[in-house]
């Protein structure tokens, strides 16, 4: 009786690919319990961490073709790096990190077809090779992201092959501080023009903690700063804008003793100093309109939630707010409050329009979330509504 073939490798990179993770299966089979010192248990994790930057490498090249020839939608998603999130199972902030590695360190193609060399070509040979990881490149892109605009392309090009060179036989805390020297010798004044501080500028917000709370990075700008500082001045000293004490004050200066019990740190101060500007500014109705509705907070809960004063709200903008917090935001301003009954079911506001008017517009904002597209991230402020 005859049995069926096994199945052969259709391709030269399918058969590559099968014998990788056929010697994969070899090595979890047989173990390492006949290694007997902990030099050759050494030496093995070193060539499997010259393995794993290897395979890091064939990745990054894969990504770059994908983007190259990236069709929205045509993977079940409009974004690459959304695709990546959910086919590796990693963070979407992951996927896109990997997808901006890929542009900075992939092959690329000109205009006329022609194949172009990576950005950072000696980093891209480097990481191919092994030699490098992840931490290696992310030290190298940083360090171009503050090489000064006037720098000419020779020079630029002769400080990446530097950096690659090193980044072979240094740490990457050791090729940060071999960078900071190649950037004092690029920068020596240390002042930077006008165009490279606007490229830097960056208020970024990070995803809610399950606490609620976010954390966030920034790089501002000179005339920000003096903004802040003015600010800050007024509103961050000591017994103003207290929120827990009544007797803090805002517009007069504060009594000795209401400054004295304060116990505030200057962050949170500063914190406390920042929200109350943003809620005056939100409540003076001087900011206009976005997609139809005030500038301003829009939050959804059911009735029960509203009595019972418990729960989260869902905003506009896609974050969690406690129905508490709600309750004493209405105090300052008029925000916008979308109910529903206990079964979910809004309050009727359908209009004979072909467009959809504010109060339609903010249902779709209560029940939808967000983008109805699927596997679409936007929340329902970034959406639009028909």
């Amino acid at each position: 009786m005859l049995s069926n073939p096994t199945p052969q490798p259709t391709t030269a990179v399918e058969a590559a690919m099968v014998a990788f993770e056929t010697a994969l299966q070899g090595l979890r089979d047989v173990g390492f319990g006949e290694l007997s010192n902990n030099r050759d248990r050494l030496d093995l994790v070193q060539r499997f961490e010259t393995g794993t930057r290897t395979i890091a490498g064939f990745g990054t090249v894969l990504i770059a073709d994908m983007q190259e020839q990236w069709i929205p939608g045509e993977l079940g998603d409009y974004r690459l790096a959304d695709v990546l999130a959910d086919t590796l199972r990693i963070y979407p902030s992951e996927a896109k990190a990997r997808r901006k590695i890929a542009e900075d360190l992939g092959p690329r193609t000109g205009f006329s077809g022609a194949p172009l060399d990576p950005v950072y070509p000696n980093t891209a040979a480097a990481h191919a090779d092994g030699a490098i990881g992840r931490a290696h490149i992310t030290v190298i892109r940083e360090f171009f992201a503050q090489v000064p605009s006037y720098v000419d392309a020779e020079t630029r090009e002769q400080a990446e092959a530097k950096l690659a060179e090193q980044a072979r036989i240094l740490r990457p805390d050791q090729l940060r501080r071999a960078g900071n020297r190649i950037l004092a010798y690029l920068n020596p004044d240390g002042n930077a023009p006008e165009v490279d501080r606007e490229r830097k500028r960056s208020f970024t917000l990070g995803k809610q903690d399950t606490d609620l709370m976010t954390k966030g990075s920034f790089c501002v700008d000179p005339e920000l700063r003096a903004d802040l500082e003015a600010m800050f001045a007024k509103y961050a000293k000591p017994g103003v804008g207290n929120p827990h004490d009544a007797d803090s004050t805002v517009d007069a200066e504060p009594a000795d003793e209401v400054a004295h019990r304060d116990e505030r740190s200057v962050g949170q101060r500063q914190h406390d100093a920042l929200k109350m500007v943003l809620r005056d500014a939100l409540a003076s109705g001087t900011l206009g309109q976005h997609r139809g509705l005030p500038v301003t907070v829009v939050a959804t809960m059911t009735v029960k939630e509203l009595e019972e004063a418990t729960g989260q709200a869902i905003t506009g903008g896609g974050s969690l707010l406690p129905i508490r917090d709600v309750v004493r935001m209405a105090a300052h301003a008029h925000h916008y409050l979308a109910l529903f009954d206990d079964d979910g079911r809004p309050i009727y506001l359908g209009r004979s329009k072909r467009i959809a008017q504010g109060d339609q517009r903010l249902v779709r904002y209560a029940q939808d979330k967000g983008c109805t597209f699927p596997a679409c991230w936007r929340p329902a402020n970034m959406c639009q509504c028909h």
